[in-house]
């Protein structure tokens, strides 16, 4: 192994027990040795999404979370209703490790060739336990980020850009020919939104404030209804009649929306219809729900006729279906625009310890719109 590392690396941990108790804490792990294709990175970045906000929370009420001091940071606990409890049977009394993906510096590596031409570059790493100091993964799960860039700017280089792209290869591979994107000011949201322009792709976005809305219009998107808005159906129904989109990516989740989405594709599909069918239109119309910003059920009335379908959509079973050929072609057209189409914004930047705070968790446990948190493992160790 070729490494100037050594020692135990602090990692960030979520323990749901069985006595309905949730406790996030820092634990001492070793710092692993590489294996022949494998290398050593220090995490200098790593984003809080809110697929990482699932697994670090899980059911608990963080509302009433109280945290105590110890000799390696903050000790959160909070309670887990006992319908939460029976929901995550499958985790309880592991202790998990947090973070999807991150960034940062190769310091050692194992044998292969592959490896070695990593040692001392700056790569983004997807890979899970990432709120941790250091991390030991494969080769294959690193992207080279191009030269100059920096670990922030690399950090969230898979989750949010390869939903995006992935959203876009699926709307292609289902034969549809444009797209709706609700909470379409976020991160990911401008990402699809440079695609699209980028693309030639008509995009319908949906957000729920006049900020969000302006926000989105200073980088160009064409087509915005605001949920929030008392014209919301019939502006959604002009948008879908324009675009013609017939696929949409929902990441609210609970709620009216995706029915309304529905009910919205179906009048703009019968606007040039011929003839009157009691089945509807025989335009097929998709919505995914990738997301749950919203925590209540999915409602929907069903006027919308019988050519339609509401299903899930996660990024790993896409990037398994898609295979590697695809998947490679997709990272590389990250790296190449790391800082234009791909670029992340962040609200602000803690340290583990400081990610553990009541303040934090308040502020990025509420998943607003916009508002997103870097962690920055690497924080606090020498040299930093």
């Amino acid at each position: 192994m070729h490494t100037n590392e050594s020692g135990t690396s602090l990692q960030l941990r979520s323990l749901v027990k069985k006595s309905g108790e949730l406790e996030l804490s820092l634990v001492e792990v070793p710092v692993q040795v590489p294996k022949d294709n494998e290398v050593l990175v220090r995490i200098d970045a790593s984003p809080i999404n809110p697929s990482d906000i699932g697994l670090l929370f899980g059911a608990a009420d963080m509302s009433a979370a109280t945290a105590i001091e110890t000799a390696n940071g903050p000790v959160v606990t909070a309670r887990v209703p006992e319908r939460g409890l029976k929901a995550m049977a499958a985790r309880l009394d592991m202790s998990m490790p947090v973070g999807n993906e991150g960034a940062g510096l190769v310091v050692g590596s194992g044998a292969s060739a592959a490896a070695r031409q990593l040692l001392g570059k700056t790569v983004a790493v997807l890979g899970g336990a990432m709120y941790s100091q250091y991390r030991c993964v494969p080769v294959e799960q690193c992207l080279l980020l191009p030269d100059g860039a920096t670990a922030v700017e690399g950090a969230s280089s898979f989750v949010n850009p390869l939903t995006a792209l992935g959203m876009v290869e699926t709307m292609r591979a289902e034969g549809h020919k444009a797209l709706v994107h609700t909470a379409a000011a976020s991160n990911l949201g401008q990402m699809l939104n440079r695609i699209c322009l980028q693309d030639g792709i008509d995009l319908v976005n949906i957000v729920r404030s006049q900020e969000q809305e302006n926000l989105l219009r200073k980088i160009g998107a064409k087509y915005i209804c605001n949920s929030d808005a008392d014209n919301f159906m019939p502006s959604l129904t002009d948008a879908l009649a324009a675009t013609g989109a017939t696929i949409a990516f929902d990441a609210i989740g609970g709620g009216k929306l995706a029915g309304q989405i529905l009910s919205g594709m179906e009048v703009a599909a019968n606007r040039n219809a011929k003839e009157y069918s009691r089945y509807g239109s025989t335009t097929f119309k998709q919505v995914y729900i990738y997301g749950s910003l919203d925590m209540r059920p999915t409602e929907f009335i069903r006027d919308f006729g019988m050519t339609w379908g509401m299903g899930g959509w996660l990024l790993f079973p896409f990037l398994q279906k898609a295979g590697p050929a695809t998947v490679e072609r997709l990272k590389q057209r990250v790296a190449a625009e790391l800082k234009t189409t791909f670029a992340s914004h962040y609200t602000k930047e803690v340290s583990l310890a400081e990610a553990l705070q009541p303040d934090a968790i308040a502020a990025y446990g509420k998943r607003s719109t916009g508002e997103k948190y870097l962690i920055v493992p690497s924080k606090g160790l020498v040299g930093q």
